[in-house]
C-alpha cells in the first residue's frame, strides 16, 4: 500500500506491510515500514527499513522466566476492552549476569506463553539496555533493540565532527518556536556547540550500535529505542529536538526514545518529585517529538519510551490525558515487579510460601551492600525504617502481603521493605530449585497477583484512564 503525505512536513512515501512468520511454533506478525525522506532541506533522501511497534507498548519484565502467560492475559483483557497493547518482555545483560539466565530463555518464554495464551498481535523480545560491549549475546533472539547511550553523554566528538553539526543546525538560530512547548527556544551557535558538546559523541555511539545490529539481524528486523533515562541531568525541549536531529543525520530509525525527567523513578515504588513539573516536561516532550517527526523526517511511529522503575502511580492520570490530547503513542518500560507479585503470592498461600520469603528478607539483610550494590542509583531505603527480621519472621501471611503490597492507603505498607525484597531476587535464584518448586506449586495465588498487577496497577490508569 502506497500513500503519499502532502501535509507541509519533509516526509515523503510510506511503504507498510505485513509480514507472519512462524518461531519456535509461536505465530507472531512483524510490522514493516520502509519509510522514504528528507531529513534535512536540500538532503538526500534517507530510506528507514524497520520494523514498526503499535501505538501503545509495554515492557514487562520476568525474573524467573514462569509468568509470561499471566502477564499476557493483562494484555488479553486490554484488548478486550478495544485497546491493544504490544508486550514487551524485556531483561537486561545485568539482570541475566545476577539471575545465570540468558537472551534465549527470555525469547523462549515470550513464544510459549504467545502460543499457550493464543496470542495473534505483534509481541517484542527486547535486549535492554544495552552496548557494543554487550549485544552480542541477544542478536539471535532478540528484535527490540534498547540502546543505553548515557554513559557516552559528554564525552567530546571530534572538532570536524562538531563543526559540521553545528553548521547545519544553524539554520535554526534565534527564536524556535516549537507548537506545544510554552516559550521559544532560543538557539545559538554557543547553545548548539554545547548540545553538540554533550550529545554528538553519545548519539554517535547509538548509530554505531546500530549499524552493528543491522548487519547482524538485517535492516528492517528490528525496533530501535534510544535511551538517555540514565542521564545525570534531564534533557531540555532544545536538547531533545537536537538529539532527534543528530539521530536522523546518522540513520538511525527511532522507534522509541527514553530521555531522563527530572525527580527519582525509583524500583518499584512511586514518583518521587514535583508532579506538576513533570507533567509539563512530559506534554513539552510529546511536542518536541511529534516537532521532530516533521522537521527531520523521523519515523511517524517514533513515541516517548518511560523508564518507569515501575509503580509510578501519580503519573499515570498525568501521561493518559496528555497522550489523549496529543494522539501520542507510549512505551512504558516497567521493572522487575512480577518477581514481588510472586514474592505476594507466595505469602499469600502461608506454609512453605510465606516461610521461604522470610527466609529470603532475613538473608538479604545480612548481605544488604551486595543487594544494593548494583541498584544504588534508582533506590532510596532507610535501613531505619526496615523491620527486622524477627519481626518479619513473627508475620501472618496478610501481615506480610500487606507491607509488602503496593497500597498506599494500607497503613501498613512500607516502601523501604518493598525495595528491600525488590533489589533481592538472586537470592531466590541461588535457591532455584527449591523456589520454583514453590511457584509451580502455587500457581493460581501468584498469577491472579501477576495479571492483577499488571492490568489494574498499569494498563488501567495509564492505557484506560480508569483510576
Amino acid at each position: 500500500m502506497f500513500t503519499l503525505d502532502t501535509t507541509g512536513s519533509t516526509r515523503g512515501i510510506y511503504v507498510a506491510q505485513s509480514v507472519v512468520s512462524i518461531k519456535g511454533l509461536a505465530l507472531r506478525r512483524l510490522h514493516r515500514v520502509r519509510e522514504l525522506s528528507r531529513i534535512c532541506s536540500g538532503s538526500p533522501l534517507r530510506i528507514y527499513n524497520m520494523t514498526t511497534i503499535s501505538k501503545y507498548s509495554m515492557g514487562i519484565g520476568d525474573r524467573f522466566g514462569l509468568e509470561g502467560p499471566a502477564q499476557l492475559r493483562a494484555f488479553q483483557a486490554a484488548k478486550a476492552r478495544g485497546i491493544t497493547i504490544a508486550p514487551v518482555w524485556n531483561k537486561s545483560n545485568r539482570e541475566h549476569t545476577l539471575i545465570g539466565t540468558r537472551p534465549e530463555d527470555v525469547r523462549a518464554e515470550a513464544d510459549a506463553a504467545v502460543k499457550s495464551c493464543q496470542w495473534t498481535d505483534p509481541y517484542f523480545v527486547d535486549a535492554d539496555h544495552i552496548g557494543l560491549a554487550t549485544v552480542d549475546k541477544f542478536l539471535a533472539v532478540s528484535d527490540f533493540f534498547t540502546i543505553d547511550v548515557a554513559d557516552a553523554i559528554g564525552k567530546p566528538a571530534t572538532d570536524g565532527a562538531m563543526a559540521k553539526y553545528v553548521a547545519e543546525m544553524e539554520r535554526f538560530a534565534g527564536a524556535l518556536r516549537i507548537p506545544g512547548v510554552a516559550e521559544p527556544v532560543v538557539v545559538s551557535q554557543a547553545s548548539l556547540q554545547e548540545i553538540a558538546a554533550k550529545y554528538l559523541f553519545a548519539v554517535a555511539e547509538a548509530g554505531r550500535v546500530y549499524r552493528h545490529i543491522a548487519a547482524q539481524r538485517g535492516e528492517g528486523n528490528f525496533v530501535t529505542e534510544v535511551s538517555f533515562d540514565e542521564a545525570n541531568t534531564p534533557q531540555t525541549p532544545a536538547e531533545l529536538f537536537f538529539i532527534l536531529a543528530a539521530a536522523a543525520r546518522e540513520g538511525i530509525p527511532v522507534a522509541t526514545v527514553a530521555p531522563k525527567f527530572t525527580g527519582e523513578f525509583l524500583k518499584g515504588i512511586d514518583y518521587v518529585g514535583d508532579i506538576q513539573r513533570f507533567a509539563r516536561e512530559f506534554e513539552e516532550d510529546l511536542a518536541v517529538l511529534a516537532f521532530a517527526k516533521k522537521t527531520f523526517g523521523l519515523p511517524e511511529t517514533l513515541k516517548l519510551s518511560i523508564h518507569s522503575g515501575s509503580d509510578k502511580f501519580s503519573l499515570y492520570p498525568i501521561m493518559h490525558r496528555a497522550i489523549k490530547k496529543a494522539d501520542a503513542g507510549l512505551h512504558l518500560k516497567t521493572a522487575g515487579t512480577t518477581w514481588l507479585e510472586e514474592v505476594i503470592g507466595l505469602a499469600a498461600s502461608g506454609g512453605a510460601g510465606l516461610a521461604f520469603v522470610k527466609e529470603i528478607y532475613r538473608e538479604a539483610l545480612g548481605r544488604y551492600d551486595e543487594m544494593a550494590k548494583p541498584y544504588l542509583t534508582v533506590i532510596a531505603i532507610d535501613r531505619q525504617a526496615l523491620p527486622t527480621p524477627d519481626e518479619v519472621d513473627a508475620f501472618s501471611a496478610e501481615e506480610y502481603v500487606e507491607t509488602l503490597e503496593h497500597d498506599q492507603a494500607c497503613k501498613r505498607f512500607n516502601i523501604h521493605f518493598r525495595q528491600m525484597v525488590h533489589i533481592s531476587f538472586r537470592l531466590a535464584a541461588e535457591k532455584r530449585a527449591r523456589y520454583t518448586e514453590l511457584l509451580k506449586a502455587n500457581r493460581d495465588s501468584i498469577e491472579t497477583h501477576v495479571t492483577s498487577n499488571i492490568l489494574k496497577r498499569h494498563i488501567e490508569p495509564l492505557f484506560l484512564g480508569l483510576i
